[in-house]
């Protein structure tokens, strides 16, 4: 789990798709350098996030650390385009006991969305975004959270007929994240808040559950919870 509060930015040393050492399992594999703020306590088999993808640490060194690459992981996430020099975002796993200070972020990258448009406001500046997969249009809300390359942000304006929303980059977080780095037309990482997921979920099943039962699904569901209430308050 991780918050979207990004900790540092490595830079990409090399990306191997076809890595034939014990790190690298004989298959893609990524290596960071300039990581040592995030390194100081770690260990083999830990997750950090790079780009808002969790990844399991494979190989590390004081300032630099390999990970594997799944072939879902290239086909989700930008990962793959990457390229020595590259920056990237960088955040380890949530630690118990710890200030939550962005949302719940997962680290499995849901798509990607190219960047559209690119308006400096003030000293903020205003990113049009559209999404790969319009089935995920439903969980971006205006005012709601999402990761971008793993940075927790908050959505601004939302087209689902487009396919396309928006976000507010503060000048703070412009000097944190790889994000002002980049241009119209790059591809950046989408995590949607998975609270959305699991609202339509729950929702799906039980409505599901009342018309399997010949009911009229939303009009029964309605009807019980009224009915629970008006007992409580008898």
């Amino acid at each position: 789990m991780f918050t979207g509060i990004v900790e540092c930015m490595g830079r990409v040393v090399e990306f191997a798709r076809l890595d034939t050492t014990t790190a690298g399992g004989n298959g893609a594999s990524l290596t960071i350098a300039e990581a040592g703020s995030v390194l100081g306590d770690c260990h083999l088999g830990d997750s950090i996030a790079i780009n808002g993808t969790c990844l399991t640490v494979t190989e590390f060194t004081a300032d630099s650390f390999k990970v594997g690459l799944a072939p879902e992981t290239l086909r989700r996430t930008n990962l793959g385009t990457l390229q020595p020099g590259d920056r990237v975002n960088l955040e380890r796993a949530l630690a118990a006991g710890h200030r939550f200070g962005g949302h719940f972020v997962q680290g499995h990258v849901d798509c990607t969305a190219d960047i559209a448009e690119i308006l400096p406001d003030e000293n903020s500046i205003r990113y049009k975004l559209r999404v790969a997969d319009p089935a995920l249009m439903p969980y971006i809300i205006p005012k709601g959270f999402i990761a971008i390359d793993g940075t927790s942000l908050t959505v601004c304006d939302v087209d689902d007929d487009e396919r396309w929303f928006t976000i507010m980059m503060i000048a703070y977080t412009q000097d944190h994240v790889v994000m002002p780095s980049k241009a119209v037309g790059d591809k950046v990482n989408i995590e949607v808040d998975m609270l959305g997921k699991y609202v339509e979920k729950v929702t799906t099943s039980i409505l599901r559950g009342a018309a399997d039962a010949g009911e009229s699904g939303t009009t029964s569901y309605i009807e019980k919870i009224v009915a629970r209430v008006l007992q409580k308050e008898a």
